[in-house]
């Protein structure tokens, strides 16, 4: 799925590959919500977050020249993005990740109290899954990639993918019962019909 995708996002790329420091910092301001969105969700913490999302976006403008035209750019964005991500986890691996700092984006809608309490169950349990299966669900749920998409940009196969971001929503689910967060069945594990969580995914 290429959500940002078209001429106009090809054209934006070969402004940024000739030197046009408008057209980077454009290309950055276009997708900078996503990708630290992602690395937020992964990391834990905003500052990290914020080390991490910079870094990616560093990396990307290095490395635009290697980018496919004919394939879609928000994926291997978004790769890359996920990949920094798990830099950071490995060189913190040692730390609990019940150390984490409850920093959370702000709800969208503050006035909806269960919605925002499971939106910060959510980023809580997030925090428990290994890095590989917290991405791959990530990009599954939240940036709505397809598994072959997500196959493809990490170059592993596509049923491994599969199995991540079932052992992944498998756990969330599991951790959110233990929390008295949702009920026996509150998530369904089909991607369509995970009901109230799919909303508070995205607000955490």
């Amino acid at each position: 799925m290429e959500s940002s995708g078209g001429s106009e996002l090809k054209n934006l790329v070969r402004q940024c590959l000739t030197g046009d420091q408008r057209a980077m910092l454009a290309l950055v301001e276009r997708f900078q919500g996503q990708v630290y969105g992602l690395c937020f969700r992964m990391l834990g913490q905003r500052q990290d977050a914020e080390d991490a999302a910079q870094e990616t976006f560093v990396r990307v403008l290095k490395n635009l020249h290697r980018w496919d035209p004919d394939r879609a750019f928000q994926p291997w964005l978004l790769t890359i993005a996920g990949n920094r991500c798990r830099t950071a986890l490995a060189a913190r691996r040692r730390r609990p990740a019940t150390e984490l700092k409850e920093e959370l984006i702000a709800d969208p809608e503050p006035d909806h109290e269960a919605g925002r309490q499971l939106a910060e169950e959510m980023h809580l349990a997030l925090a428990y899954l290994r890095p590989d299966y917290r991405q791959a669900f990530l990009l599954f749920h939240e940036h709505e990639l397809s598994y072959g998409e997500i196959a493809e940009t990490l170059a592993v196969p596509l049923g491994t993918i599969k199995t991540w971001v079932h052992r992944a929503r498998r756990e969330l689910i599991d951790k959110l019962r233990q929390r008295g967060a949702i009920e026996a069945d509150g998530l369904d594990s089909n991607r369509g019909e995970m009901g109230a969580g799919r909303h508070e995914l995205r607000s955490v």
